[in-house]
C-alpha cells in the first residue's frame, strides 16, 4: 500500500491543447479528476511536481485549475523534451524531495505519463499510474499503455481508489473533505449522503419524511 510520508504527486502535460486530443474519456470527466488529484494532494499536504511541454506552443498551459489549488507546487517547463524524465531539472526536483513513491497523471497517457513512469521504475521507483486522470487518443491506446506499464512494473489505479488507498479510515479529521471529494467525482455517493443523512435526521426527531406518509424508522 502507499505510505503517504513517502509519496509525491506528479502532474505531467494537464495542458489545454493536448486535452482536446483526448478522446477515452470525456474532456470534463478528465478535468474533474485531476482537480482531484490536486485537492488531495493539497489536503494531505503531499509534494506536488508538475511539468509542461512547449507550454507556449499548441499544447497550451497548465490548466489554471492546478495552479490555484497547489500554489507551491514545483513547476519544470520543458521545451522540446517529450519525455519528462529526460529534463534534468525535473528529475533533480524529484530528487531533492528524498521520497520513492512517485503518483503520476499525464495527458497523454500513453506518452507524457507512460515514457516518465516507465522510467522512473527502472530507477527505483515504486510507481502508481493514474490512468482517469490520464487522457489518451483512443480506448485501444489505453488498452496498449496499460500492459505496457504493467509489464514495466508500474502500477495503474484510478482516483477514486487511490483517494480511499491514502485515507486508511474515517476516522480523522479530514473525513468531509474526504468525503466530499468522492462526491464530486461520484454522483450517487453525493446521494447515498444526502438520503442517509435525512433518515438519520427523520429518525432522531421522529418526524415523518415530508415527501412520504411512511415515518422513517430508526438506523
Amino acid at each position: 500500500m502507499i505510505d503517504i510520508d513517502d509519496a509525491i504527486l506528479l502532474l505531467i502535460d494537464h495542458q489545454s491543447g493536448l486535452f482536446q486530443l483526448v478522446r477515452d474519456l470525456q474532456q470534463e470527466e478528465l478535468r474533474g479528476n485531476v482537480v482531484a488529484l490536486a485537492k488531495l494532494a493539497k489536503l494531505f499536504e503531499i509534494p506536488v511536481v508538475t511539468t509542461a511541454s512547449v507550454p507556449d506552443g499548441p499544447n497550451g498551459p497548465l490548466i489554471p485549475e492546478i495552479i490555484e489549488l497547489l500554489p507551491n507546487a514545483v513547476y519544470i517547463p520543458r521545451h522540446g523534451m517529450v519525455n519528462a524524465w529526460d529534463n534534468v531539472d525535473f528529475v533533480n526536483a524529484v530528487k531533492k524531495l528524498k521520497r520513492k513513491t512517485l503518483i503520476m497523471a499525464g495527458t497523454l497517457s500513453n506518452v507524457c505519463l507512460a515514457f516518465p513512469a516507465i522510467c522512473a521504475a527502472k530507477d527505483g521507483y515504486k510507481v502508481y499510474a493514474l490512468m482517469d486522470a490520464s487522457g489518451c487518443w483512443s480506448a485501444f491506446s489505453k488498452d496498449i499503455v496499460l500492459a505496457r506499464l504493467a509489464h514495466a512494473n508500474v502500477i495503474p489505479t484510478d482516483v477514486l481508489a487511490l483517494i480511499a488507498e491514502l485515507q486508511q479510515t474515517w476516522a480523522r479529521p479530514e473525513a468531509a473533505q474526504i468525503a466530499e471529494l468522492y462526491c464530486d467525482r461520484m454522483p450517487s455517493y453525493r446521494l447515498l449522503m444526502e438520503s442517509h443523512a435525512r433518515a438519520q435526521l427523520a429518525a432522531k426527531s421522529g418526524d415523518k419524511d415530508p415527501k412520504s406518509t411512511t415515518t422513517l424508522t430508526k438506523l
